[in-house]
């Protein structure tokens, strides 16, 4: 049977992740799979597809996920596999893992354990999780000749997780949080070299998105870089299905351009 690509959005229901979901929907054929934490799935459905009239409504599949549960988390992926097709070879695509949170501490005084534990939790833990319960979705080694190209796997990362590029200070357990997530990214892409998955592990900033997470900063952003979440996902899609190889491992933002560490 020949290979049957999905997307998976994690989590799928808010802001830039949600204007990926649409996305995806709008611009492929591919089944897409996005998880929630809360509402009614029926409800949620009606919400994304409200835009998209000329998509399929059975193409879009929703799966309860809660980040803070590692037992949620490994529910959620023996959910997606139960609703997999089993006359085909289905495998994850393209795979956006966007899970974060920002508390925006600008001296150590701000500095609160019960929020830093939750910020770590949100912004490293849970996607290092998600690697450990959806990496069989993956195409496996087998698969790689019938192929166009590797699956790419994305985590949404930020350029404040630069080291290198921190010149302003703040934001400890954002900026912390984000470099960790970094790591990750450089640690599972070498994971897939080692396996010979045909799969690449990339990070991506997608810029000030006008969302909830950055709400608090909106005044002091040009109106230029403040980026719609439908501008926002467009860009981050476009510049994912353009990776080449040679740039695996490695966190990239939303106009093409390398992050470095």
């Amino acid at each position: 049977m020949p290979p049957s690509p999905f997307v998976l959005i994690s989590p799928g229901s808010r802001g830039l992740s949600l204007a990926l979901v649409r996305h995806y929907l709008r611009t492929t054929d591919f089944p897409v799979y996005a998880t929630h934490r809360s509402g009614k799935p029926d409800a949620l459905r009606d919400g994304i597809l409200a835009p998209l009239a000329e998509v399929e409504r059975d193409r879009l599949k929703l799966i309860p996920l809660d980040l803070t549960s590692e037992e949620s988390i490994a529910s959620a992926a023996q959910t997606l596999s139960r609703s997999l097709p089993k006359d085909g070879e289905p495998y994850l695509h393209t795979g956006f893992f966007t899970g974060g949170v920002l508390v925006p501490e600008r001296h150590p005084a701000d500095l609160d354990a019960s929020e830093l534990q939750h910020t770590f939790q949100i912004n490293v833990i849970s996607h290092l999780l998600l690697i450990k319960h959806f990496l069989r979705f993956l195409p496996t080694a087998k698969q790689k000749l019938e192929l166009s190209a590797p699956a790419k796997w994305v985590h949404v990362s930020a350029r404040v997780g630069s080291i290198s590029d921190n010149k302003t200070g703040g934001w400890y357990s954002y900026r912390a949080s984000k470099a960790a997530l970094n790591q990750v990214v450089k640690t599972f892409d070498l994971q897939l070299q080692m396996k010979k998955t045909p799969a690449m592990c990339v990070g991506m900033h997608p810029g000030t998105v006008k969302t909830e997470l950055s709400q608090g900063f909106w005044k002091s952003v040009p109106e230029e870089k403040l980026f719609t979440p439908e501008f926002a996902a467009e860009r981050l899609a476009n510049v994912v299905a353009g990776l080449e190889a040679e740039q695996r491992g490695r966190i990239w933002d939303w106009a093409g351009k390398e992050v470095r560490p």
